[in-house]
């Protein structure tokens, strides 16, 4: 993953004066040695924090130190104004967390962070200034070092939000408005965004043709794919699009450190390109840069959240068809514990990483595309270049991040797994079940109007996506409620 951030996490320690300074220094070196040895590096701030001029050198200090992502650690009740100055003044994620009591006696070891805590959050309502805080914030130095490393793929997915933007290429096709959503909401979240025409990807791809890099991406390409499974004579003309995309991400960054692609791929792509662009684009997201398909801006978006907090390649599928009654009943009735309103097909014409699918996939053509736009009849030419198969089995999270149609950011999660079931389908397909998706599907995704597009990380991540959403201030998560927890919208005269 070369296109998202690397945490630096560091800690700091504050102190009321009416409590021994002794007291939060000697509970944060109990917090370093514990998270050191479980999990690695830690920078540990030497500078205990009483007042603003002690905050001010903390400051320093830790930007000195080139820490990223600060963890504010209340070893006593803490001084407020300045532990969330702390907030302000850092250029990052920040967590507040505090001590709970236990290591000293209660007369001169007690410290009383717990109180701490609530008047820490109060004053960062009242500045408002953000800070992730823990479901239980309080704990000891091995809770804590299990709270600071839940921490770090929320502050990655924080950091590199922050320092993104999103390049597309290319108005949304006609008939797919449900990819179309205001922009306002990227300048939101501190998300920069570079519009360009597909003229503009065309000239550029022009230009580098006969590229002295090519023949090195196609010998990648056939070592990735293998013999038989990808078309030689169609390597070059996709190699020197995957260094065209490569080489605008580079060269257009600006102000920004971290790039994802929104493209048109369709219906001028192909023809004017000479292929189909999926397998290019899942060679990209596979290296940490999503290029999502009909120019799906907040797809793109949601994808690069995906890949920040897992630290592993995502894919973004259509919620595409419901799962036939014989598949269901042959592969899926009695041997896993869900109803057929809780599957469906999520697919893709072929975008999704090779290593995320069954072994038998292959670099194809689309069938659609060919259908509507190649000679009835003929041989599949500039319609190839899809990577389909099966998607292999595995955990999944299913989530989305939107800007919907009055310019509100709402977002959806939802947990669950790929079978091991045959699609008996094309495209980049596999079979989902999601607990209760049939309801989720009603309620959330029509109820609140969502497009087709959802976003796919490979594990279930979803106590993570959600405080990164709440830390960007996102008011409506959605999930796929119990059936025990109604819906607002669901009717309970069943």
């Amino acid at each position: 993953m070369v296109n998202i951030p690397e945490v630096k996490l560091g800690i700091v320690a504050v102190s009321r004066d009416c409590f021994p300074m002794s007291l939060s220094e000697g509970r944060r070196k109990a917090i370093v040695k514990e998270y050191s040895e479980k999990y690695g590096a830690l920078y540990e701030c030497p500078i205990g924090i009483e007042n603003e001029l002690d905050m001010l050198k903390a400051i320093e200090d830790i930007n000195k130190a080139e820490v990223n992502a600060l963890v504010v650690f209340l070893g006593n009740f803490g001084p407020e104004t300045p532990e969330t100055l702390l907030a302000k003044h850092f250029d990052g994620p920040v967590m507040y967390v505090s001590a709970a009591e236990g290591d000293g006696d209660m007369i001169n070891g007690r410290g009383d962070a717990y109180c701490g805590m609530l008047n820490c959050s109060y004053n960062l309502g009242l500045r408002h200034l953000k800070g992730y805080i823990p479901e239980y914030p309080v704990g000891t130095a091995a809770e804590i070092a299990d709270m600071m490393n839940e921490f770090v793929p929320i502050a990655r997915a924080i950091i590199g939000v922050s320092n993104l933007k999103i390049i597309t290429f290319g108005p949304r096709p006609q008939d797919f408005f449900a990819c179309n959503a205001p922009i306002q909401g990227l300048y939101e979240l501190g998300v920069e965004i570079e519009e360009n025409s597909e003229l503009d990807l065309l000239v550029s791809y022009q230009e580098h043709e006969n590229d002295p890099r090519i023949p090195e991406v196609c010998a990648d390409m056939a070592k990735e794919m293998g013999e038989g499974s990808y078309y030689p004579d169609l390597s070059v003309r996709m190699a020197q699009f995957e260094l065209t995309l490569l080489d605008w991400a580079e060269n257009h960054k600006g102000s920004k450190k971290y790039v994802a692609f929104a493209d048109k791929c369709w219906p001028a792509f192909p023809s004017q390109f000479g292929f189909e662009p999926c397998y290019v684009n899942s060679r990209l997201v596979s290296r940490g840069i999503p290029v999502s398909c009909e120019v799906d801006i907040y797809g793109a978006l949601s994808e690069y959240i995906g890949m920040c907090v897992s630290g592993d390649t995502v894919t973004l599928l259509d919620i595409n068809n419901s799962v036939p009654k014989y598949i269901y009943d042959e592969d899926i009735k009695g041997k896993y514990d869900y109803d057929i309103t809780d599957t469906f097909m999520g697919f893709h014409c072929g975008n999704t990483p090779e290593c995320k699918m069954c072994a038998s996939r292959a670099v194809k053509y689309q069938l659609i595309q060919h259908r509507l736009l190649e000679p009835e009849g003929s041989d599949p030419d500039f319609t190839r270049g899809t990577l389909e198969g099966d998607i292999a089995a595995s955990d999944i999270t299913f989530y989305r991040l939107q800007c919907d149609s009055d310019g509100n950011l709402r977002s959806y999660i939802a947990e669950g797994e790929i079978l091991d079931v045959p699609t008996r389908s094309f495209g980049g397909i596999g079979i989902f079940a999601i607990p209760e998706m049939g309801r989720f599907y009603r309620h959330v995704l029509i109820q609140k109007r969502y497009p087709h597009h959802g976003a796919v990380a490979f594990g279930h991540y979803g106590k993570a996506l959600f405080e990164v959403l709440k830390y960007l201030g996102i008011q409506d998560i959605a999930y796929n409620q119990p059936a025990s927890l109604p819906y607002p919208t669901e009717n309970p005269f069943k």
